[in-house]
C-alpha cells in the first residue's frame, strides 16, 4: 500500500511551503481537508482564505519560530468556508528543511474530532488580548534593553523581565569563552546556589553548553524531559523545585555568543506563542549584550590610548603646583585631538604645552600623539619656545603633504610656555590657541593677550613671536582648549564670562585647592564630575577639554591672615607690552583695564581710565619710534582703593600741553588727563620717560554723594 493511501485513511495530508518562491504544494488529502478543488490554483492567498484570520497569524508565527529554531512546530487551526463558518478543526505540523530556515517548510495536516474551545467570535478577543499583552511586553523589554549601555545594565534588565502569563522564577545568562561556558549573570538564586554552574566545559552534558555548541534552543517542559536528556545535570538542579526550563541561543551577527536560561516553578507547555516570546527576548538580549560588549571594549581601548598619550603632571616643582584635566568628547573611541604635556628642559626649567588637533576622531588622536612626541623632542633639544613651534609646524605640514594625515589635511592650535620656577617668568609662544588667563592673588581673572602666529601645519615656515609674563606669588595661570569655553551654547565671550565667574568664586586658601578649582572648572561645563584623566571616561560631550593650572606658591613667612600671595590687601596688577608693529593691541590694552577694574564702583571712572590708556598708548606709537610698556595696578583696601596706570617708552621727548582748535585731530591728550585723572604726571627716566595717572575710589564715593544732594 502506498504511503499516500495510508495517510488518507487516517485523514492526514502532506504539504510543502516554499517561502522564497511563494509556492504551496498539497497532496489530495490536504486539498480535501482545506475544501479546495483538485485542480484549483494554489497560492498563499488561496490558502489564507481557508483559515480563520486569527489562526493564520499564529500559523505565520509558527513558521518563523520553527525556522529559527529548526524544530517541529504544532498548531490547531480552524478551516472555514466562504462565509467564515467553521468546517473542521485540523492539527498542523511544520518543520524546516535545507539548513533549518523558514525558506522551505514541510509538514502534515490532519483532522481532529474534538472542536476547539469556543466559537471564532468568542475566541478572538482572548487571542487578541494575548497578542496585545505580548506586544506591550516586547516593546517595553526592547526599549529597556536598547537603553542599557553596559553588560551589568543588560543583565539587570534581563533579571526584571516579567513575561505575560508565565513569569520565570530563575534566569541565567551564559557566554562561551573558548572551551568554557561561564555564567555572567543570574537571578532567582540564593547566594552560593549557582556555584556549580558558574563555569563548565563547553562539551559538558548541560543544556546551556549544548545550546552554545549547536545554536538550537532546548525546551524542557517537565522534569522528566530534563532527567531523560541531561541526567547528570538534572541531579544538580532538582532541589530548586522548578518544573520547566527553556534554554535559548543568544545569536548576534550570525554568531552564537551565549545562552539564556529561563526556569519556571509552574508547568509551561512552551506553546508556539510562548516560544515566540522567549525567542524574541533572546534575540533582543543578544543584540544588547553585543552592543554592550563593543562599547566596553571601545571604552577599555580608549582608556588605554588616553593613558598612554596623556602624561601625569610632575608634583615636585620647586615653588609651584600644577593641576591638569582631560575630558574627552565621548562616543565610540573616546579620544580626540586635545592634549597637554609637561616637559623638563635641559636648562632646569619646565615647559607646559597644551594644544588641539582639528577633529574628534581616531585620526585626530593619532596626529595628536605624533605632534606631542615631536614637541617633546624639540623642547628637549633646548630650543627657544618660538623655535619649538616653528619646527612643530613644519613637522605637521610635512605629514599633511605626505598624505599620512588622510584625505583631509589637519592643523593644530598650540600654546607653549617655558616656565622658570624660581623667578616665575613665563615665556609664551602661541599658535592660534586661546590666550592664557591669570587668576590674580585677590581672585580676579584676567586674560593676558599674547603675541602669536598661525596654527601649526598651515604654513611650514611660520614665525611665532614670544610674550614674557611674570607669575607673581599667589597667582595662578590657566591654559585650556576651546572646549572649556565654547560649549553649552556659549561663544568665546559668554564662555569666558562663565569661566571668570567660576574662578573668581573659588577661594584658593591652600595650594591643594588647585585640584578643587580644576574640578570646579569642568563642573561648570558638564555638571557634577564623573571621572577625569586617570579614571573611566565621562559621558559624551560637545567637545574635548584639556586644562592646565599653574600656581606660584607663596614663599615661607608670608603675612599671617593673608590669602597666599602676600599682603592682607594684595595689589591687583597687569603688565602689557605693545610694539610699534602691533597697533591692534591698543584694543587689548583697553580690555585689560576694563577687566582689571571689573568691580570698580563708578563706571564713569572706568570709562575715563580706558580713554586715558588708549590716548597714552596711541601717543607712544604715533610720536615715538619705540614700543610702549603698560603697567596697571589697583592697591589699597576696598572703598579707598587707588588705580595707577603707567605707560613707559624709550623716547626722551616729553609731552607738551597744546591748545587744539575745534577741527584738530590731536593735541588733546594732556587736556584729557587734566580733566579726568585724580592725579597725573610725567617722570623722565635714564632712557625714556613714564607717563602716569591715578584714580581714587574714595573720590567716586564723594561724587556720588554730591550727585544725591543735587
Amino acid at each position: 500500500m502506498r504511503t499516500e493511501d495510508v495517510l488518507a485513511t487516517v485523514a492526514t495530508g502532506l504539504w510543502c511551503w516554499d517561502n522564497a518562491a511563494g509556492a504551496v504544494t498539497l497532496d489530495a488529502e490536504a486539498r480535501r481537508l482545506l475544501a479546495l478543488p483538485e485542480h484549483a490554483p494554489l497560492t498563499e492567498g488561496v490558502i489564507r482564505a481557508r483559515f480563520h484570520a486569527v489562526d493564520w497569524l499564529e500559523f505565520r508565527s509558527l513558521l518563523a519560530l520553527s525556522g529559527a529554531e529548526g524544530t517541529l512546530g504544532e498548531l490547531r487551526m480552524r478551516v472555514v468556508d466562504e462565509r467564515g463558518g467553521t468546517l473542521r478543526t485540523v492539527r498542523l505540523r511544520a518543520k524546516p528543511v535545507e539548513g533549518g530556515t523558514d525558506r522551505l517548510m514541510v509538514g502534515t495536516i490532519e483532522e481532529i474530532a474534538e472542536a476547539m474551545e469556543g466559537t471564532s467570535t468568542a475566541r478572538m478577543p482572548i487571542v487578541a488580548d494575548w497578542h496585545r499583552n505580548r506586544e506591550a511586553f516586547l516593546l517595553d523589554a526592547g526599549r529597556a534593553l536598547a537603553e542599557a549601555h553596559s553588560t551589568s545594565e543588560v543583565l539587570r534588565v534581563a533579571a526584571g523581565l516579567s513575561m505575560p502569563g508565565f513569569e520565570p522564577s530563575g534566569l541565567a545568562v551564559f557566554v562561551g569563552e573558548g572551551s568554557r561556558v561561564r555564567v555572567i549573570g543570574h537571578h532567582g538564586y540564593a547566594p552560593g546556589e549557582a556555584e556549580p554552574f558558574l563555569e563548565q566545559p563547553l562539551d559538558a552534558a548541560y543544556p546551556a553548553a549544548e545550546v552554545i555548541r549547536t545554536g538550537r534552543a532546548v525546551y524542557l517542559p517537565a522534569p522528566e524531559d530534563y532527567r531523560r536528556r541531561f541526567p547528570d545535570a538534572y541531579r544538580k538542579v532538582a532541589h530548586f523545585g522548578r518544573t520547566s526550563w527553556a534554554f535559548l541561543p543568544l545569536i548576534n551577527a550570525g554568531r552564537t555568543i551565549g545562552a539564556w536560561m529561563a526556569g519556571f516553578s509552574v508547568p509551561v507547555a512552551f506553546t508556539p506563542d510562548e516560544r515566540s516570546v522567549l525567542t524574541t527576548v533572546a534575540r533582543m538580549l543578544a543584540q544588547a549584550l553585543g552592543r554592550a560588549s563593543v562599547t566596553e571594549s571601545e571604552r577599555e581601548l580608549s582608556v588605554g590610548l588616553q593613558r598612554s598619550m596623556l602624561p601625569t603632571v610632575q608634583p615636585g616643582i620647586p615653588g609651584m603646583t600644577v593641576a591638569a584635566r582631560y575630558v574627552p568628547t565621548g562616543g565610540g573611541l573616546e579620544v580626540g585631538g586635545d592634549w597637554y604635556d609637561m616637559i623638563p628642559l635641559p636648562n632646569g626649567k619646565i615647559a607646559l604645552v597644551i594644544g588641539d588637533v582639528q577633529g574628534h576622531d581616531v585620526r585626530a588622536a593619532g596626529l595628536m600623539g605624533q605632534l606631542r612626541i615631536a614637541l617633546r623632542a624639540y623642547a628637549s633639544e633646548g630650543h627657544h619656545p618660538d623655535a619649538v613651534l616653528s619646527r612643530a609646524s613644519r613637522f605637521l605640514a610635512g605629514i599633511n603633504d605626505s598624505g599620512d594625515a588622510g584625505d583631509e589635511q589637519r592643523f593644530a592650535t598650540c600654546l607653549y610656555i617655558e616656565v622658570c620656577p624660581s623667578s616665575g617668568l613665563l615665556v609664551i609662544a602661541r599658535a592660534g590657541h586661546p590666550d592664557p588667563a591669570i587668576r590674580l592673588s585677590d581672585g580676579t581673572l584676567l586674560v593676558r593677550p599674547t603675541a602669536g602666529g598661525l596654527p601649526l601645519g598651515i604654513i611650514p615656515d611660520t614665525d611665532y613671536p614670544t610674550t614674557r609674563i611674570v607669575l607673581e606669588p599667589g597667582e595662578t595661570m590657566l591654559v585650556f582648549t576651546d572646549g572649556l569655553v565654547e560649549t553649552g551654547g556659549h561663544d568665546l565671550e559668554s564662555g569666558m564670562a562663565r569661566l571668570r565667574q567660576t574662578v573668581e568664586g573659588h577661594a584658593l586658601d591652600v595650594d591643594g585647592d588647585l585640584e578643587k578649582l580644576a574640578d570646579a572648572l569642568v563642573q561648570a561645563v558638564h555638571g557634577p564630575p564623573s571621572h577625569y584623566t586617570t579614571g573611566p571616561l565621562i559621558d559624551r560631550r560637545e567637545d574635548d577639554i584639556a586644562l592646565l593650572l599653574l600656581r606660584r606658591t607663596v614663599p615661607a613667612g608670608a603675612p599671617e591672615g593673608a590669602e597666599p600671595g602676600a599682603l592682607p590687601h594684595p595689589p591687583r596688577r597687569t603688565v602689557m607690552a605693545i610694539a610699534q608693529a602691533e597697533p591692534e593691541r591698543i584694543a587689548q590694552a583697553r580690555q585689560q583695564i576694563r577687566e582689571l577694574m571689573h568691580d570698580w564702583p563708578d563706571p564713569d571712572q572706568t570709562d575715563s581710565a580706558v580713554l586715558m590708556v588708549s590716548e597714552m598708548v596711541t601717543n607712544v606709537l604715533v610720536h615715538t619710534d619705540g614700543d610702549a610698556l603698560l603697567i596697571a595696578e589697583i592697591s589699597g583696601e576696598r572703598g579707598t582703593r587707588c588705580v595707577r596706570v603707567d605707560v613707559a617708552d624709550a623716547s626722551d621727548e616729553l609731552p607738551h600741553r597744546r591748545h587744539p582748535g575745534e577741527m584738530a585731530s590731536s593735541g588733546r591728550g594732556l587736556v584729557l588727563m587734566e580733566l579726568l585723572a585724580g592725579a597725573w604726571g610725567v617722570d623722565p627716566r635714564g632712557e625714556g620717560k613714564n607717563i602716569w595717572f591715578e584714580l581714587y575710589e574714595a573720590a567716586a564715593g564723594v561724587e556720588a554723594q554730591f550727585e544725591g544732594v543735587t
